[in-house]
């Protein structure tokens, strides 16, 4: 038998011009898959973030941004703040589910380990939490965010890095 039943994923660094698709990625993720835990008006608050695009360029380009493309194509996008933030981790729904997310949380775990951090923390969406709690990440507050005239909850998780970064 020939051919990949599975998706083969690859990760690159974020280039300026990627900005306008990792955009619409964080869009259509928060649009198709936030649903069942913030209300419309919320959703539309929360994606407004990326309404400028060469602000959101600026924000990726002043962070670890790691694009995780299949084909060749951006499908996905994870960001690291300083050595121990994860600030952004969006996935295309038609690619959630299939292992993109957990190959940028991986990858920004062993950056933040090799930058000299003992552990990561994420301010995770209700919808993001199950998938950090998964990777051994663990809950230390609630927090409501203001967004445009909204407020949204968020949970900030931690999660230990063994020595050396590998969690």
């Amino acid at each position: 038998m020939s051919g990949t039943a599975n998706p083969q994923f690859a990760l690159r660094p974020f280039l300026a011009e990627d900005a306008a698709v990792l955009a619409e990625i964080f869009r259509e993720s928060i649009a198709a898959l936030t649903g069942d835990d913030y209300s419309e008006a919320q959703q539309q608050a929360w994606a407004a973030a990326a309404d400028d695009v060469a602000g959101f360029a600026g924000k990726l380009g002043k962070q670890l941004t790691l694009v995780a493309t299949l084909g060749g194509s951006p499908v996905g996008f994870a960001s690291l703040a300083g050595k121990d933030h994860i600030d952004m981790l969006y996935v295309h729904p038609g690619a959630a589910g299939h292992g993109a997310g957990a190959m940028l949380a991986d990858a920004l775990e062993k950056l933040a380990g090799g930058r000299g951090a003992d552990k990561l923390t994420v301010d995770a969406s209700d919808t993001a939490r199950g998938f950090f709690e998964k990777r051994g990440y663990v809950a230390q507050r609630r927090n409501s965010i203001s967004m445009g005239d909204e407020w949204l909850a968020n949970t900030t998780l931690t999660k230990q890095l063994a020595k050396g970064g590998k969690p």
